[in-house]
């Protein structure tokens, strides 16, 4: 059953120095959801957040929460309250005055505070730590008592800005899983932006992905993994093989110079469409099997499988496996109907999809949170 819808925002429009930064934005957030906003730096997430939580105002549009306009309402009066990367605690407070501090400024009386206090630190496991200074936790205690200030005030929502991008790889992971917990154990609805694809998909119940301040596609994890809207959409989540095709009638698309069986229909006859076929989703067989052959040109192995790149009629795909073969080597590609994903043709076509500059340093280049002067192990990058 559809929970009610707690805030619309409706045809939100915000620019910076005259360059539109949310382009005539809608989105229904549910009571109970957890709802992630995803996309890459300059995408316009945390503006959407910011206008959420009563920091920015739009340019036109309206915020509602319920049936209220809040436009013009400021932060401290919306039912919202925020958790930001650096987590803004007090280091002059110890752990049980920055719980209790939201608490003391609406002049709740202190018999309450103190088990208000209590039961927050028991919720984030740090019971005990009341006494601690800010400066004697680690990264990942200081965000649990980020987590336990912002949830003290008992807010309808809780507005997440990439609270996990200071911790490390292994603490984020099991940060992730907590946030989670907690937000099903207190049933509120969790609005959390981030441009870490795993985190979206692991936490959220929905998934909003942005680009160029536009909502791209909105939907579950597994929707939005499994039927992307658009080739950035594909190639934002996840890896992705993205290839031009022609949809010759339903069912039978056209790539790579053969016809396939696939379980897409609706398009028009010899209709250009692009094609998505997910790494994992591709079999290596012998060349004699093969539905598409091609030559490996680089093997990396990845922990639970290979990461192999294959020259197919000069496109570059990428296959996951855990059967390893060699560079050089000549194979075979199995695809089932039902891995080949369809979708129109887009603005974004033809940008992504082709491994022939991949590699993993562009990755590192990518991350904002990487200081490319600390990888001293590139010397080189350059298109194959």
């Amino acid at each position: 059953m559809n929970k009610d819808v707690i805030i619309t925002l409706n045809d939100i429009s915000v620019a910076f120095d005259g360059e539109t930064v949310l382009n005539h934005l809608n989105l229904d957030i549910r009571d109970g959801e957890f709802v992630t906003i995803l996309g890459p730096s300059g995408c316009g997430k945390t503006t959407t957040l910011r206008i959420i939580a009563g920091f920015q105002e739009p340019d036109s549009g309206d915020v509602l929460f319920g049936t209220k306009v809040m436009n013009g309402v400021p932060a401290h009066n919306r039912p919202v309250n925020t958790i930001f990367q650096r987590y803004a605690l007090f280091p002059h407070l110890n752990v049980y005055d920055n719980v209790a501090f939201g608490l003391r400024v609406r002049k709740v009386k202190e018999d309450q505070i103190k088990e208000k206090v209590e039961e927050m630190l028991r919720l984030v496991d740090l019971k005990g730590f009341n006494r601690r200074s800010i400066d004697s936790l680690s990264g990942g205690q200081q965000q649990r008592v980020a987590i336990a200030r912002a949830l003290a005030v008992d807010p309808q929502v809780l507005l997440l800005d990439e609270p996990l991008g200071a911790l490390d790889l292994k603490l984020r992971k099991d940060m992730q899983k907590e946030l989670k917990d907690i937000q099903q154990r207190l049933g509120i609805t969790f609005i959390y932006v981030t441009h870490d694809q795993e985190e979206a998909l692991s936490m959220s119940d929905k998934v909003v992905v942005m680009d160029k301040g536009e909502i791209q596609q909105i939907g579950t994890p597994t929707d939005i993994y499994n039927e992307p809207s658009n080739a950035f959409v594909a190639d934002f989540i996840g890896e992705s093989n993205i290839l031009d095709g022609i949809m010759l009638e339903d069912y039978k698309v056209r790539f790579s110079g053969r016809v396939f069986d696939c379980v897409d229909k609706g398009f028009e006859p010899n209709e250009p469409v692009d094609v998505v076929i997910r790494p994992e989703d591709v079999d290596v067989c012998p060349v004699n099997e093969g539905m598409l052959t091609g030559t490996v040109t680089s093997v990396t192995f990845k922990g639970v499988h290979y990461e192999i790149i294959v020259d197919i009629r000069g496109f570059k795909w990428m296959i996951q496996s855990t059967d390893i073969q060699y560079e050089g080597e000549r194979i075979g590609i199995h695809i089932k109907p039902d891995e080949i994903h369809i979708m129109k043709k887009s603005c974004y076509s033809g940008l992504y999809g082709d491994y022939s500059s991949f590699s993993d340093e562009m990755d590192y280049i990518d991350d904002p949170d990487v200081d490319i002067s600390d990888i001293n192990d590139i010397t080189e990058l350059s298109d194959e």
